[in-house]
């Protein structure tokens, strides 16, 4: 099948950071979120897959096409929205659309509509005379009007109202259940993560240290509870362990492993309660060490 993107032996070098080696790719109409802390080199990778960075090593292609500036065919198909949102900012949000849309072969001026009034954008306002979170929603529009197969999102929903959030991550369901969308999804707001994500690759420190679906994940992680008369223990796939006397709380990512360890320790009380995605997410992140295990 035809991957959205493939990105194989990407490479770039900066005077106080390393992105790569970095090999991804994503199946068109999936959601993966892309995760990390700041600096670990989320933006950096999509700039270099829309061609604003260029890549000391390393092969892009979008849907079989390599990025080539000088080729831009490749662009038709992806709507990007960066971490910055720049605009002409004397000209109205209505004439920036216009600009655009003379790149946009497939540009659907009826869908500008629709997601102008869905979003409750004023457009036309000048570019600099709009709010944060407009600006962000101007970005949105630009990106998505063209019904592009491939999204790239850095941090979309940042300086939006909880209303409008909701807006676009419905949108971005019809733009996959319509068109069979593919997205790659860059966000610090992890209740989106767990609402669209299909996957989650996980970057630390310019590489990619774990990816895995988000139902596995759901399915493994577990916090348990329970009491054991037995001190010196290290329980078999525990992340984080809290004890209180002979009272025990553990959070494993692998529970089945763990409650077999467990009984045949003798433990009672045992009680297991399933982890969100937001909370697995926080564990990984707080313990980078478990993503390269």
């Amino acid at each position: 099948m035809e991957k959205a993107f493939e990105i194989n032996g990407l490479k770039m070098k900066f005077p106080d950071f390393n992105l790569g080696q970095i090999d991804l790719n994503l199946e068109k109409g999936t959601v993966l979120a892309y995760i990390g802390p700041n600096g670990s080199g989320k933006t950096t990778t999509m700039q270099c897959m829309v061609g604003l960075l260029k890549h000391d090593s390393g092969l892009i292609k979008i849907f079989g096409q390599e990025n080539n500036p000088n080729k831009p065919d490749w662009k038709y198909n992806i709507g990007y929205v960066g971490d910055k949102h720049v605009f002409y900012e004397r000209w109205s949000g209505k004439k920036n659309l216009e600009f655009v849309s003379q790149f946009c072969p497939d540009w659907d001026n009826s869908f500008l509509t629709d997601l102008a009034n869905r979003f409750e954008i004023p457009l036309q306002k000048k570019a600099n005379k709009l709010s944060t979170g407009n600006r962000v929603k101007l970005s949105l529009i630009s990106a998505l009007a063209h019904k592009p197969k491939l999204l790239i999102l850095d941090e979309p929903t940042s300086g939006l109202d909880p209303l409008v959030r909701d807006e676009f991550l419905d949108v971005l369901f019809e733009a996959i259940e319509n068109n069979g969308c593919a997205v790659f999804y860059s966000t610090h707001i992890l209740s989106d993560i767990s609402r669209i994500a299909d996957e989650l690759a996980f970057l630390n420190n310019g590489k990619i240290m774990l990816r895995t679906a988000k139902d596995d994940l759901t399915e493994k992680w577990r916090t348990i509870s329970f009491k054991l008369n037995k001190n010196g223990v290290e329980f078999n796939e525990a992340v984080h362990t809290e004890k209180d006397g002979l009272n025990y709380k553990i959070i494993s990512k692998n529970y089945e492993t763990t409650l077999q360890q467990l009984h045949q320790l003798g433990a009672e009380n045992i009680n297991e309660v399933r982890m969100s995605v937001d909370e697995i997410s926080v564990q990984i992140l707080r313990n980078r060490k478990l993503a390269g295990e």
